[in-house]
């Protein structure tokens, strides 16, 4: 089964501004999540409501959400490890 991906517009502007390099490896990972939300390096992030994930991308960390009954992942923030859980 295959998840929809839905983008905020935070990680739509950092998508945007990244470097060509880093915004590939992003986008290839979030390809991996479509097949499999939950991967072996997934973690939950504590202090949401939602249930909240992030993965990792070197020394970047992409937050999602996965809603299993609406089949999508909503991309919630794309950063920097230093700056995301501020």
């Amino acid at each position: 089964m295959m998840f929809d991906i839905g983008y905020s517009k935070q990680a739509i502007k950092f998508l945007k501004s990244a470097d060509k390099n880093l915004s590939t490896r992003i986008l290839t990972k979030i390809e991996q999540l479509k097949e499999n939300p939950i991967q072996h390096d997934s973690k939950v992030v504590e202090g949401y409501a939602e249930s909240m994930y992030r993965a990792r991308v070197g020394d970047y960390r992409i937050l999602y959400e996965v809603d299993y009954k609406g089949n999508l992942i909503g991309i919630v923030k794309l950063e920097k490890r230093s700056k995301i859980y501020l």
